[in-house]
């Protein structure tokens, strides 16, 4: 009897075991919609061994548990504690302080940059089209949002450049905010920030940048219910199937134009006009947004809209909050043909969603599509409400509203990009022919690197960060795609309807 108590408790145990070991391999897997590179898996390994203790390492290879004894709350807008200032002035001291030899910019890269400016030919400046601008996007972001958009000359002041090692590198041109030497720094480099997140310096939420005029109490002037996310289109604007467009203009670069797939017709437009918008001179933010414009030929043109914010706060499963980083790029893709309007693209995380121009939410004159930034992680949905991803039952989730109002086309640095010429192909457009290029070259993260298992501040539980690190700039956000989705999806699905529910993995 006692024997068979034990056996039973024995197995028990060991269906626990087993069912918790067969967890901690497949949540990692199934929570992370990319594939991980070996490279990857080698960094992984090289970070878990950051861990001072032989136990937390332990827990981390095995069970996906990694620091857990750093565990804890992290509100957007914690209470000082009494050491912040003396915190911050370590921080700061310590960031200033840049060692010679290794730390130099190296003479390669010095090379590098000599060897483009001889190469820079003058070019002539290009306008910004009337229809990128008629047709640009409204923003709005959340209600709740406390971190807000940015301006890249000021993200600078408060960042060091650290090497992929976390070391200080020896420079001299943060202090002047030159964003056209932001090119010597290689691909390695990480910008760090001068203070530690955690005390939320005041720079990371930027209120200079709340877009100006919101009205709060969202009048529009009609007796509609505005939280109903699941607003039909109107009948007489039919949305058009996919196998009534009329060209590829969906899959299109300079090496591959859109050829025809109908007879011969000039497009027309089908727009959604949607209730609860009526924009004006409202929406202007102190942070410019980045307008890049790709021509793919044929009459194919790409404006990427991008937003820049300080940081990115993520999302709470259970109390515990994952995805921090310092640095964040969000982007609305716009594709035209001809000057029509004709598809758009919108981040989100690791990826991102298409949808034909006709599915999506417009301002009432049925010219400029309304999209939605997620609370604290920015990311841009095409409906306000819930979007839960990756976890199931909703425990993760972005949220959108209709929040400030912001318009990116009353304050932008724009610019034309020949993708053909990656390093001499961006130009200032013709409303900012001074601005500044170099910024959009630095190939490395505009946010801290992500924080060793050995920092207080870190903790990864089955392969999701407390802590990730901060993004890569524009230029490496698959501007030369052909496709409206990231080059490195392999497969895209264009939405001809707003789906509440779908995802785009």
């Amino acid at each position: 009897m006692v024997i068979n108590r034990c056996l039973r408790a024995g197995l028990y145990l060991l269906t626990l075991l087993a069912s918790f070991g067969f967890l901690a391999w497949f949540l990692p897997r199934a929570l992370n919609p990319t594939e991980t590179s070996p490279e990857k898996r080698h960094e992984d390994r090289l970070w878990i061994e950051t861990s001072p203790y032989l136990l937390d390492r332990f827990s981390c290879r095995w069970l996906s548990l990694c620091g857990i004894h750093h565990l804890r709350s992290d509100p957007a807008v914690p209470p000082p504690p009494a050491s912040t200032l003396f915190v911050q002035h370590e921080l700061r001291k310590r960031g200033s302080q840049s060692p010679g030899g290794d730390g130099a910019i190296s003479s390669k890269t010095m090379l590098r940059r000599r060897t483009r400016m001889r190469k820079t030919k003058r070019t002539i400046i290009k306008d910004v089209p009337d229809f990128v601008l008629r047709h640009a996007p409204y923003v709005h972001l959340s209600s709740g949002e406390q971190f807000w958009p940015s301006d890249l000359a000021h993200h600078l002041t408060h960042m060091n450049a650290t090497d992929k090692h976390g070391k200080p590198l020896q420079h001299d041109f943060f202090d002047s905010i030159n964003l056209n030497r932001l090119d010597e720094l290689d691909a390695e480099v990480t910008l760090h920030s001068q203070d530690d997140v955690e005390a939320r310096p005041t720079w990371l939420y930027n209120r200079d940048g709340i877009p100006q005029g919101h009205d709060d109490d969202d009048d529009d002037d009609d007796d509609d219910d505005d939280n109903d996310d699941n607003r039909k289109p109107h009948p007489s604007q039919p949305i058009p199937p996919p196998h009534l467009e009329r060209t590829t203009w969906f899959d299109a670069d300079k090496s591959h134009p859109p050829h025809r797939l109908a007879y011969p017709s000039v497009p027309s437009q089908h727009d959604l006009l949607r209730r609860g918008h009526k924009p004006d001179e409202k929406g202007y933010s102190s942070a410019p947004a980045v307008l890049i414009l790709v021509d793919k030929g044929d009459g194919i043109l790409d404006a990427f809209w991008f937003f820049f914010y300080s940081y990115n706060l993520g999302q709470t499963v259970l109390g515990l909050r994952f995805g921090n980083h310092v640095g964040d790029w969000e982007h609305c893709m716009v594709r035209f043909q001809h000057g029509i309007p004709r598809g758009l693209y919108l981040s989100e995380h690791e990826g991102g969603q298409a949808y034909a121009w006709s599915a999506v939410e417009k301002s009432v004159d049925g010219q400029r599509p309304v999209v939605y930034s997620a609370l604290g992680s920015h990311a841009m949905y095409a409906l306000p409400g819930d979007h839960p991803y990756v976890l199931p039952l909703g425990l993760l989730k972005d949220v959108t509203d209709r929040g400030p109002l912001w318009d990116p086309a009353l304050n932008n640095l724009a610019y034309h990009y020949d993708y053909l010429r990656p390093d001499q192909g961006l130009d200032p457009a013709s409303p900012n022919p001074s601005a500044p290029t170099a910024w959009f070259h630095f190939a490395g993260r505009w946010g801290d690197a992500v924080y060793p298992l050995a920092d207080s501040r870190q903790w990864r539980l089955f392969g999701q960060y407390h802590y990730v690190t901060g993004p890569s700039g524009p230029k490496f956000k698959h501007l030369d795609r052909a496709r409206l989705c990231s080059a490195k999806r392999k497969t895209c699905r264009l939405l001809y309807e707003l789906d509440p529910k779908g995802t785009w993995y």
